[in-house]
């Protein structure tokens, strides 16, 4: 049995709610619709390279010089003399062995597993190496004229109905604010040193297979003759799925000193990276006087 204060609470605490429901209706924005997800492609799940692609911007091509990237002179030569430090051992104009974020659009070679999550505003995506995380707002907004650098970008994107059927097809995506340094791939190809990268996406599933996504990418950048673009693909995994964590520094062997680029060897002490690399300036230490 409810006694008459508790119903009285009851009655207070439904009038309470009702009164707040009534005030969100009313604080709404005028026009706005209910969020509805069937307007939208199923880009849900886990999104991987598919099988025999490696760490290559143009999926369609071998890696390295088999891109056949079209650099003005200028660039060219930093990239030949980027793939001889390479072919010594060194890094060369790849700048991810300190750890830093693949950064755009290197960052869609998709190496780790990646997640798209569709919102009202923004859509997510999700990177499983470095945490790497893009955000795309689909919210009207223009590019701010002044905006830090990052190596992920400012994106804004708009969703295409292509068909017409009241359901969206493709999300169109341009990327500016972009920080360097940043390469296309592993081969060390330099995106160009002003940072003034501009890129541009189309991403939607494969009409004869849903299980299949694909990302049309286009960089407008000054280290090139003209813009260079790639046909991503990715292939939905259909298994369990299952997130790592990775992280880049944990277990990292490269380490650079002065600017040259030296390694930790297994049992901790610092080793070259390439042949006939000269060891680093040891000025700052002094050896104990014998006792």
């Amino acid at each position: 049995m409810i006694n008459r204060s508790s119903s009285g609470a009851l009655g207070r605490a439904a009038n309470w709610i009702g009164a707040l429901t009534i005030a969100v209706y009313l604080c709404a924005p005028v026009g706005a619709q209910a969020w509805d997800e069937t307007k939208y492609p199923n880009f849900g799940g886990q999104w991987k390279r598919p099988p025999g692609i490696g760490n290559q911007f143009d999926q369609t091509k071998p890696a390295r010089v088999a891109q056949q990237v079209e650099f003005t002179p200028e660039y060219q030569k930093i990239f030949e003399e980027n793939l001889k430090d390479q072919a010594l051992g060194g890094q060369g104009t790849d700048p991810t062995y300190q750890c830093l974020p693949d950064g755009m659009p290197r960052a869609m070679n998709v190496i780790f597993p990646m997640e798209i999550i569709i919102t009202p505003n923004t859509t997510y995506i999700l990177i499983e190496y470095l945490t790497m995380q893009r955000r795309i707002f689909t919210d009207g907004r223009d590019f701010p004229e002044e905006f830090p650098p990052s190596y992920m970008g400012y994106s804004i994107g708009k969703w295409i109905d292509e068909d017409g059927d009241g359901k969206y097809d493709v999300l169109e995506v341009e990327t500016r604010h972009l920080k360097h340094p940043r390469s296309y791939d592993a081969s060390g190809a330099p995106l160009h040193f002003n940072a003034k990268s501009i890129v541009k996406e189309r991403i939607y599933l494969d009409k004869a297979n849903p299980n299949v996504l694909h990302d049309d990418i286009t960089v407008f950048d000054d280290a090139l003759v003209r813009p260079r673009v790639s046909n991503k693909r990715y292939d939905r995994e259909l298994r369990p799925i299952v997130w790592v964590e990775a992280i880049c520094p944990e277990g990292n062997p490269y380490v650079q000193l002065a600017g040259e680029i030296y390694m930790r060897a297994a049992d901790g002490k610092l080793m070259p990276a390439k042949k006939g690399q000269r060891p680093p300036d040891l000025q700052h230490f002094r050896e104990e006087a014998k006792q």
